[in-house]
């Protein structure tokens, strides 16, 4: 789930594209193919399994094995 708290920050899936604003958010369901997209900095709080890699499949030198708790 991404949910906006600053911005505009569009979701791009191979058949169209949502553009989410401040206080809005958006459920992708698993397995759904997405890109998040952002022209200016957005503030986003994202809801995943803890299970999710922050780089999807593929793994390499920006993926993320420990997590930040809040």
């Amino acid at each position: 789930m991404f949910f906006i708290a600053e911005g505009t920050l569009d979701i791009e899936f191979r058949d169209k594209t949502i553009t989410l604003n401040k206080g809005e958010f958006l459920i992708i369901p698993k397995g759904i193919e997405h890109k998040p997209v952002a022209e200016n900095e957005v503030l986003v709080m994202l809801f995943e399994p803890v299970t999710t890699l922050n780089t999807g499949n593929t793994e390499n030198d920006l993926t993320k094995h420990q997590l930040n708790w809040i």
